[in-house]
């Protein structure tokens, strides 16, 4: 494994670091990290794997850390993103270690951070959306809606890992992230990140469901129980939030809105 180079820009450009949070992914997590390596730095957060994720990595050009346990996807994200900052990157961008997400467009959310520098960026699954599962595509509108909400700005994609966070924010904010908090972390981030002030925009990605992946960590029930959870009491803490609620519905009704060939 390479140790973590020298903080500074590269060819003029700001340079960003890619955060890999990793649990059981000996499947996958070579081929998703040696093909992100070739679009920025990589670490590669093993959080407590029992399978071998470590081992599958050995010889590629990353950054390794290890949890001795396993600690949950906000904790490891949290870590890998503290080890990027201490590199001096102008931001940090995360994406899933199963396959779901394609390195190759990591230029495309980079391109946009560097225009929108102040922003978290968000790769929004629209290509091949009808690869996913009805369910996951319902559930993703609904916690879409209700972070949006409580956010105070309408999202894309609340659920994406994929993402391209500001070392300004990350800097700024620090939200709860250890066990039992993995799938709540992503969504509070987004919440916290607006009312800090930092936006949110979207760029187009794919929607990948590789066969060779495993099972989702995601539990359902719990999960979007403790997602529920907190965005319930984010809006009670700020009186429910009436301004947000109107700019999400506001773009709710836009996105119904027929276009000008669709009304003729």
């Amino acid at each position: 494994m390479e140790e973590a180079s020298t903080a500074g820009v590269e060819g003029g450009e700001p340079r960003y670091a890619v955060v890999i949070p990793a649990y059981n992914e000996s499947a996958t997590i070579a081929d998703v990290a040696a093909r992100a390596a070739r679009q920025a730095e990589v670490i590669v957060v093993d959080d407590g794997s029992t399978d071998g994720t470590a081992a599958a990595l050995a010889g590629l050009p990353v950054t390794l850390l290890r949890n001795d346990q396993n600690l949950g996807k906000g904790a490891s994200l949290w870590r890998g993103m503290r080890h990027a900052l201490g590199l001096g990157v102008a931001g940090v961008v995360t994406l899933d270690g199963d396959g779901q997400h394609a390195p190759e467009e990591i230029p495309s959310l980079l391109a946009e951070a560097r225009a929108h520098p102040g922003e978290i960026v968000i790769g929004a699954r629209t290509f091949g959306r009808d690869a996913a599962p009805r369910s996951r595509y319902l559930a993703n509108r609904v916690a879409d809606f209700w972070i949006g909400w409580a956010a105070g700005q309408p999202l894309a994609d609340s659920q994406s890992g994929f993402r391209v966070y500001p070392a300004a924010l990350l800097r700024q904010v620090e939200v709860k992230h250890g066990p039992g908090r993995g799938f709540v972390f992503e969504s509070e981030l987004l919440i916290a990140a607006a009312r800090h002030g930092f936006g949110s925009r979207a760029v187009p990605i794919s929607a990948l469901y590789p066969k060779a992946a495993r099972a989702s960590h995601f539990c359902p029930v719990m999960d979007i129980l403790r997602i529920t959870r907190m965005v319930a009491w984010k809006l009670l803490s700020r009186g429910m939030n009436p301004a947000g609620l109107r700019r999400v519905l506001a773009r709710r009704r836009a996105e119904r809105a027929p276009t000008g060939s669709e009304a003729a």
